[in-house]
């Protein structure tokens, strides 16, 4: 199986490229800015979906389903929220098609046009609150935990293949509270689930922050997030809170009476994550040979190649094989059997290669002899001997330790890749090395608008864990409070 990916070097755009295609990931389709999720990228999702599903049951969330259409009236309601998203919203404005009597084909009939016209659904907070209000009436009907499972349509120019599309699959959670300090509570607890699930399933270190007002969500007080670093320097929002406080309550006037029998707006959050992790997935942790996945994301986390000449070797390697899958199936670990004997042993490797097996196990007739098996390891490229009735726990053992390397190696990169700087000259300087820029800000949006413009970079977040220290800003020279994070990013 010959490779044609770009070297990261070269070109790291169409390397990514080259890999999501390459790897089965997913591909272009017929409408323009839409993707298609092939099984082995979809199989993948699935393990992000499934994980981040169980976790949110864990803190009492539960799953619903809201229409994929919205009318347009519900997004005049909030002002901010309408103005944040109207150039990315795709407008449904007739309900029905004709023959056309002009020539072959179909048009649009021009006389089903709607009363009122529907967006396809950029994200749901209008379309919930407007629903909210009919679930809400007392304090006994909050708090609402809900989430859903669904596409979204944001209308992109430049599209890239899961960093940014026009449809996408994400998870968005909707909230109402009685208490302001229950909603914040809400907020800042789902960014530590998206940040806990990023660090110990996708082994990406993240750094936990808010967004700046001119970064926040269309609608929110406050936003959280969590931002990453890819491997060029770029970095990449990898999942958002918000704190809504009352706005979309006012708005779609979602009251209840309290225990002192007054009535109240109730505080709502939203937060989400999409199919944009995949990304952030492939560009932290593949190399110029291909995917390379954490363990515990893999479809497939060890799969068994034989090595044979004729039938009969086959058959002893089969009868063997079909003991370790027994084993290795039975504590836990996904394990596959290719004894396809259309394509040879090194097609196969570099196939599971390409898709990031964790670990590759070779076996042959000299191998049997032995009692061993060949162990590859796809993070690292090395290669062990090891004996066949130690090799249950020392898979076991080697997916955990892949697992927890790839977070380290990450983690690493990513502490070299922060670099604090004070005046503006420095800052240029860090931001075309890539990474993130540590540097003072004087709160402004105007600034923070100025320094975009000039440099292409955008405050990421401003870190939850930052030290109150005043320092000027690198731009205009006013006093700071605090250090802010910049980059270049997805």
């Amino acid at each position: 199986m010959a490779k044609n990916l770009t070297p990261r070097k070269s070109d790291y755009s169409r390397w990514y490229n080259d890999l999501v295609i390459q790897a089965d990931l997913a591909d272009n389709s017929g409408v323009r800015g839409c993707m298609i999720i092939k099984p082995y990228g979809f199989a993948i999702w699935e393990k992000i979906q499934a994980e981040l599903d169980h976790r949110f049951k864990e803190t009492g969330h539960v799953n619903a389903y809201f229409p994929l259409f919205i009318p347009k009236s519900h997004f005049s309601k909030e002002a901010d929220h309408v103005e944040g998203f109207a150039k990315e919203c795709a407008v449904v404005t007739h309900y029905r098609l004709k023959n056309n009597p002009d020539g072959p084909g179909i048009v649009v009939d021009e006389t089903a046009k709607l009363e009122e016209e529907l967006i396809v659904r950029p994200t749901s907070e209008t379309i919930i609150w407007d629903t909210y209000k009919k679930w809400v009436q007392s304090y006994r009907d909050l708090p609402i935990l809900v989430n859903q499972w669904a596409n979204v349509v944001r209308w992109e120019m430049r599209t890239r293949l899961f960093l940014r599309t026009s449809e996408f699959l994400w998870q968005e959670g909707h909230t109402a509270h009685a208490t302001e300090n229950e909603a914040i509570f809400e907020a800042k607890q789902m960014l530590d689930v998206y940040g806990d699930f990023v660090e110990e399933h996708m082994a990406i270190p993240v750094v936990r922050g808010t967004k700046s007002s001119n970064e926040r969500f269309a609608g929110a007080l406050e936003t959280y997030c969590i931002e990453t670093l890819m491997q060029d320097g770029k970095a990449l929002q990898a999942g958002t809170s918000h704190f809504l406080g009352q706005n979309f309550a006012k708005a779609f006037d979602v009251k209840f009476q309290d225990k002192n029998g007054e009535m109240n707006y109730v505080w709502g959050t939203s937060w989400g994550v999409s199919t944009r992790l995949m990304g952030a997935l492939i560009m932290t942790h593949s190399d110029d040979n291909g995917l390379v996945l954490p363990p515990k994301l893999a479809p497939t986390q060890v799969v068994i190649i034989p090595i044979y000449r004729g039938e009969e070797e086959l058959l002893k390697l089969d009868a063997v094989v079909k003991g370790l899958l027994e084993k290795l199936k039975k504590i836990g670990i996904r394990v596959k059997y290719d004894n396809r004997d259309t394509y040879k042993p090194g097609w196969k490797f570099n196939e599971y290669e390409l898709k990031g097996v964790p670990v590759r196990i070779a076996i042959g007739p000299r191998d049997l002899e032995k009692g061993t098996v060949e162990v590859a390891r796809r993070d690292n490229l090395s290669k062990e001997s090891v004996k066949l009735e130690m090799l249950d726990s020392h898979i076991e053992s080697l997916l955990n330790e892949i697992q927890e390397q790839l977070f380290i190696k990450s983690k690493v990169s990513l502490e070299d890749n922060i670099h604090i700087v004070d005046n503006w000259n420095s800052f240029k300087l860090a931001l075309d090395k890539g990474g993130f820029v540590s540097a003072h800000w004087d709160g402004t949006p105007e600034t923070e608008n100025k320094i975009k413009e000039l440099t292409k970079a955008t405050i990421r977040c401003i870190p939850l864990n930052n030290e109150k220290k005043d320092g000027l800003c690198i731009l205009t020279g006013n006093p700071s409070s605090e250090r802010v994070l910049f980059a270049r990013a997805y």
